[in-house]
């Protein structure tokens, strides 16, 4: 199956590497032997759809830090180019007065936020599908907040459901036994490829602020949430309607990074602090500032958010042709098809992809995932052995086009 199969892919590079000792390249046959082994085991014909970090960095990013890697700046964050991406980050926000930091991954990014926010006796409330709640090791939790779960739609949160649950906390007359809500997590685009449309958005904040409830929005796959096809927010709607949310670079271009942008000023003191007690304050910070210059710099955070999701719309377009089951009505990089097993064995052969669920005997969800790297023949490919994998029967027209939000 494709997740298995990144087991036993991962730690093999084909690369012509002399041996040590008194070997040499011309006598030694184990480029030989591994080239042989890869192609005895396909390993040289794997094409990844398994997440959105395959790949290291833009080539953009990488000529810029080493343009710059013998100039010597500030530690922490201080340096010059730090200060410029955030004055860029303002100003794409139109949130001339917000607050900016740059940390190195989600996961830590999502830590420090929350354990900034909450009081020890608060927990943060998201939906079951959540990040925080699912796939980060119980990394809240570890800082002594629970996250508080709601079933989601589409793997998003309401107004009402966020009303019901402080509803039912302070409405109890022993409150004071339970953990109390204090913030709301949502994320964009949500793990399941879907987004929140403005209205909804909009609703959110204003149940949030009508609460007293901090909203934070994770924004590891921003980009391409605002890269989708039905997508009416702006990065400056998010920083009006959020008290804090982040820009994922992790994900969308960088070798690494997220930027996290405060606009409730309650949050700011004390977030260094935060920062550097949760490991995320960078000594070589300028590392960060430099990506998030880049990224920003004509419009090429865009540009790599719209490539993803124009390829992951080509591959939902082909399995609907083909009267796929889609779990979600994700507009996104990410799609979760349902597949019978006959076709997951065949395409396993080539492609590495996620499992995401057995449903019925026979039929698996599974996810299958672009970036911004993504090439474009490698999906012809995909939808090629679709069809194969099918048995080549005759497509139905696809009525889905992939209209991009410029």
């Amino acid at each position: 199956m494709g997740r298995d199969s990144s087991f036993w892919l991962s730690p093999v590079f084909l690369l012509p590497v002399t041996p040590p000792g008194n070997f040499s390249s011309k006598d030694s046959n184990i480029p030989q032997i591994l080239t042989k082994f890869a192609e005895t085991s396909n390993l040289a014909f794997m094409i990844n759809f398994e997440c959105d970090y395959t790949e290291g960095a833009h080539a953009s990013i990488l000529q810029r830090l080493a343009e710059t890697n013998m100039e010597q700046t500030p530690g922490y964050g201080k340096d010059r180019h730090c200060e410029n991406a955030r004055q860029i980050i303002r100003r794409v926000c139109n949130a001339p007065d917000a607050d900016v930091h740059f940390l190195v991954g989600g996961t830590q990014t999502n830590k420090t936020v929350i354990a900034s926010i909450l009081r020890p006796y608060q927990g943060v409330i998201c939906v079951e599908t959540g990040h925080i709640a699912v796939h980060e090791t119980g990394a809240i939790e570890s800082t002594g907040h629970k996250v508080i779960t709601v079933p989601g739609i589409n793997g998003k949160i309401t107004p009402q459901l966020i009303e019901q649950v402080y509803r039912r906390h302070f409405d109890d007359k022993g409150l004071e036994h339970c953990v109390q809500p204090g913030m709301v997590y949502i994320s964009q685009s949500t793990e399941v490829g879907t987004v929140y449309h403005l209205n909804e958005l909009e609703a959110i904040s204003a149940m949030c602020r009508k609460l007293e409830l901090p909203l934070f929005l994770d924004g590891a796959r921003l980009g391409y949430g605002l890269a989708a096809s039905d997508n009416d927010t702006s990065l400056a709607d998010i920083a009006r309607l959020c008290d804090v949310f982040y820009i994922g670079g992790t994900k969308i271009g960088a070798l690494f990074g997220e930027a996290v942008v405060i606009n409730n000023p309650s949050i700011t003191p004390g977030f260094r602090y935060m920062i550097k007690q949760n490991g995320g304050l960078l000594a070589k910070g300028r590392l960060l500032g430099i990506q998030f210059e880049t990224l920003f710099e004509n419009d090429l955070y865009m540009q790599l958010s719209h490539h993803a999701v124009e390829q992951a719309m080509r591959i939902r377009c082909a399995l609907e042709a083909k009267g796929v089951a889609l779990a979600y009505a994700s507009t996104t990089n990410q799609q979760f098809p349902i597949l019978p097993d006959s076709v997951i064995e065949h395409l396993s052969d080539r492609y590495i992809f996620s499992t995401t669920e057995h449903l019925t005997p026979g039929m698996t969800e599974v996810r299958i995932c672009t970036s911004w790297a993504t090439l474009s023949e490698n999906v012809d490919r995909l939808i090629d052995d679709l069809d194969k994998a099918f048995d080549c029967r005759r497509p139905r027209e696809c009525k889905r086009g992939y209209r991009p939000r410029r």
